[in-house]
C-alpha cells in the first residue's frame, strides 16, 4: 500500500512539474504524445476509485501477478480505446486542464488507497483481487508509466529505486526467469516489456531469456 502511494505521488509530481511545451513530445507509449499519456493517467484515476468503491464477496480470483493478461505483441496505438485517448487529450487543449484534471482525480485516488483495507477484495475486470493486489498491479502501472512519461524528457525525476525494483521482481516472476544482474532495474523493464529492443550486448547477457521477451501486460 506504502509502495502504490510513493509510485503514484512521484508519477503525479512529475507531471505537475512538467513545462507546457514537454506535452508534446512523444512519450514512450507508441503512437501517443506525453498529453496522451497524461489523459490515460486520468483514466488511471478514474478506475482506482471506481474499484475502490466495488466490494465484492467472492474469493480472489487473480492476485498481483495474475491479473495481466500477457502477450508478446506491443501495442501498435491503433486500438480503439488508444485512439479514444488520442481524442480526449486533444479536447483539453490547454495542458493546465490536463494537469488538474490529473491532480484532483489523482489526488482522490491517492487518499482512497490510503484508507483501504488491504485484506478487502474489490472486482474490476469482471475478476476479483483483495484491494492489496490490485494496488500492487498499479505500482507496477505508474512505474511502467512514469517511464514512458520520462522517454523523451530526459531532465524529469524518474520512478522511486524501491518502485523499480519491486517491478522487476513481479516481471521475473512473470517471465519466469531473472533478468542478468548487468541490467539495471529501468532497463530489464524496458526491455522485457517491449519499449526498447535490446542491444547486441544486452541480447548476448540475455540468452535463453531474450526468446521469451516481450512480455506486454495488458
Amino acid at each position: 500500500m506504502d509502495l502504490f502511494s510513493r509510485s503514484w505521488t512521484a508519477l503525479r509530481t512529475a507531471v505537475a512539474e512538467l513545462p507546457d511545451e514537454a506535452f508534446a513530445r512523444p512519450s514512450g507509449c507508441t503512437g501517443w504524445l506525453v498529453r496522451d499519456l497524461v489523459c490515460h493517467l486520468v483514466i488511471d484515476a478514474q478506475d482506482v476509485l471506481i474499484t475502490l468503491a466495488t466490494p465484492a464477496d467472492a474469493e480472489p480470483t487473480r492476485d498481483a501477478l495474475t491479473y495481466w493478461d500477457v502477450t508478446a505483441t506491443p501495442p501498435t496505438g491503433e486500438d480503439p480505446l488508444d485512439a479514444l485517448t488520442v481524442r480526449l487529450a486533444a479536447a483539453y487543449e490547454e495542458p493546465w486542464l490536463l494537469k488538474f484534471h490529473l491532480d484532483d482525480l489523482g489526488s482522490a485516488a491517492g487518499r482512497a488507497a490510503g484508507l483501504a483495507d488491504p485484506a478487502a477484495r474489490v472486482g474490476t475486470r469482471d475478476e476479483v483481487l483483495t484491494t492489496g493486489d490490485y494496488l500492487t498491479t498499479y505500482v507496477m502501472e505508474c512505474t511502467l508509466h512514469h517511464l514512458d512519461l520520462i522517454a523523451h524528457l530526459p531532465g524529469v525525476a524518474g520512478p522511486p529505486a524501491e518502485g523499480l525494483a519491486r517491478c522487476r521482481e513481479m516481471l521475473e516472476e512473470i517471465v519466469g526467469a531473472a533478468f542478468p544482474a548487468s541490467f539495471s532495474d529501468a532497463d530489464a523493464l524496458l526491455v522485457g516489456t517491449g519499449r526498447r529492443g535490446p542491444s547486441d550486448a544486452e541480447k548476448s547477457a540475455l540468452g535463453d531469456l531474450a526468446a521469451k521477451l516481450p512480455v506486454v501486460l495488458g
